[in-house]
């Protein structure tokens, strides 16, 4: 495994992370794990290295955070970077959401008892909140950082502009900034490459980029499962150009003797300020297959044929749903 500095911070992560949206209960979503099928995958990520653990309050609404806190209890503490996140509606309670004061600290310590720990090296949020003021926010991270309930800071899935102005109210109230920028990136969504992740690699944040595989478009298993149920596949993937783009993956996959998964991750792990790729796996065969993409490296003849398919197309986050179906050039 690989290890690399999140941002400018002194923590190092494996430059994959375990992404847990996959493990919970399916009575959440059709395709999640339960617990018994769940953890000899957890466990044998961390027996290969992965010390990186990306999770979130809402994932099986909070089912997988205590799938994953049984399942590395024989794991020292200090050797995991585990990471939770909220935003999302926890319950039909007018307060069980967003990222107002109450929210963050209430979810903060919610997941540390699902979990069993005492701390989060990361603390995320999971989407920006328009009807709380940003100062409110960064005000209630920092204090959990001063209390130690968490240890750095992260946000997820929202405009370049929201996140450049929560990192200066930050910095101009004597708060903690953001350490990291979660946000979507594969072959067939790059539009985070125009101004977010620049403004990252300047600022020497982390970019710690989830749907590798373009919610499964990329993996060439249209029929799974996933695919098959998973509506952000369709809106967000449903058009020719993603079509097209993922054809040309499989090509450059099969010339090579390789998974389309492997070749998509492989293209992420090498874009310019990536630290490390979420991947989410459902058996010990697909982690091995995915941590053996830090060893594959792209020519620039096979980056051109993927890459020549893109068209742009609207960003993706919660408050942009609409989007409009992209065509061939």
């Amino acid at each position: 495994m690989q290890y690399v500095n999140l941002g400018r911070t002194g923590m190092k992560v494996s430059r994959l992370c375990l992404g847990t949206m996959t493990y919970g209960t399916p009575k959440w979503r059709p395709w999640v794990l339960d617990e018994a099928a769940s953890t000899p995958v957890i466990q044998a990520a961390i027996e290969r290295g992965i010390n990186f653990i990306d999770l979130a309050n809402f994932y099986s609404m909070g089912v997988s955070e205590e799938v994953v806190g049984r399942a590395i209890q024989g794991t020292p503490r200090h050797k995991l970077v585990l990471a939770s996140k909220c935003f999302y509606a926890m319950s039909d309670d007018v307060n069980d959401q967003g990222l107002s004061r109450k929210h963050i600290m209430d979810s903060v310590d919610a997941s540390l008892k699902r979990l069993g720990t005492d701390y989060l090296d990361l603390f995320v949020i999971h989407a920006f909140d328009p009807m709380t003021p940003m100062e409110e926010t960064m005000r209630a991270l920092n204090d959990l950082i001063k209390v130690g309930k968490i240890r750095y800071i992260g946000a997820s899935t929202m405009y370049a502009w929201q996140f450049v102005k929560m990192n200066e109210v930050a910095k101009q109230a004597g708060l903690s900034p953001f350490v990291s920028m979660q946000c979507q990136l594969n072959a067939a969504y790059r539009e985070e490459e125009r101004e977010m992740i620049p403004y990252c690699i300047s600022e020497g944040i982390a970019v710690t980029p989830f749907s590798p595989l373009a919610r499964g478009l990329l993996t060439g298993q249209v029929e799974s499962l996933r695919n098959k149920t998973d509506n952000f596949t369709t809106d967000q993937y449903g058009d020719e150009t993603s079509r097209n783009i993922a054809l040309a993956v499989a090509r450059v996959a099969q010339e090579r003797g390789l998974k389309s998964s492997q070749v998509a991750l492989a293209w992420v792990n090498s874009r310019a300020g990536v630290t490390s790729t979420l991947i989410g796996v459902e058996t010990v065969a697909q982690l091995d297959e995915n941590i053996a993409t830090l060893d594959i490296q792209l020519s620039p003849q096979e980056l051109h044929e993927i890459d020549r398919w893109y068209t742009p197309c609207d960003v993706i986050n919660d408050y942009n749903t609409a989007r409009i179906a992209r065509v061939p050039r």
